[in-house]
């Protein structure tokens, strides 16, 4: 199967049987979804797995971010949950957006991947997403925020996903305006101005490098001479 035929397969599955992939088959399928796109290989995101009692866990702390009495069942509807975290780093390049779209990016093609292996998986979220008692459960540290859950479990026989309604991709994919006639010689102006000012810059570089190059010889030199 192609990498389009699996996305263009791919349904999330709001009910999943009892069984899910072992430690090992997920580590094997992370390491592939931590190739996404990621500025500076900052990897600035998590994955957290709970599984049996850590559900309950989870459960417990969703009561507490919602004042309820009683644990909430809804991280029982699959055997397998992988908490999404974005990791954010100290950057001055990469802002906490994009770190986060890094983590988003690696869940999606988790979420891909999984579902190519068999697996029926779907997104889930939640205002309490973000509370500090399931901040809590995680471990999360000051830096951290939550995505979100994959659950996971076996796609049930006879069973069909939820349904996707069909892009149109025509209608989203779409080109920028039209300049006028000034605009488009203001931004080609402006385009010549910064290569002129990305070529002084790298003279400038170059010249720096020599300088120094050449200084360390001559200090070289100097040494040499005091010693003979």
């Amino acid at each position: 199967m192609s990498a389009l035929d699996a996305v263009r397969a791919r349904q999330s599955w709001s009910k999943v049987g009892d069984t899910a992939p072992g430690r090992e088959e997920l580590v094997t399928l992370v390491g592939a979804a931590g190739r996404v796109a990621d500025h500076s290989s900052l990897r600035p995101w998590r994955l957290i797995e709970l599984r049996g009692a850590d559900r309950e866990a989870l459960g417990a702390a969703i009561a507490e971010a919602q004042g309820d009495a009683e644990p909430s069942t809804k991280p029982l509807r699959a055997p397998l949950l992988i908490a999404v975290v974005a990791s954010y780093r100290p950057s001055e390049k990469v802002p906490r957006w994009e770190q986060e779209a890094v983590a988003s990016g690696v869940a999606h093609v988790l979420s891909l991947l999984l579902d190519e292996a068999g697996w029926g998986v779907i997104w889930r979220t939640g205002h309490y997403t973000r509370s500090e008692p399931v901040a809590r459960m995680h471990g999360l540290g000051p830096d951290e925020e939550l995505l979100g859950w994959l659950y996971v479990g076996a796609k049930p026989e006879g069973k069909s996903p939820g349904r996707r309604k069909t892009v149109d991709a025509r209608a989203l994919l779409t080109r920028p305006p039209k300049l006028s006639p000034e605009e488009r010689a203001a931004a080609e102006a402006a385009a010549q101005e910064a290569e002129s000012k990305k070529a002084e810059k790298k003279a400038r570089k170059k010249a720096k490098k020599k300088a120094k190059k050449k200084a360390k010889k001559k200090a070289k030199k100097a040494a040499k001479k005091s010693r003979s």
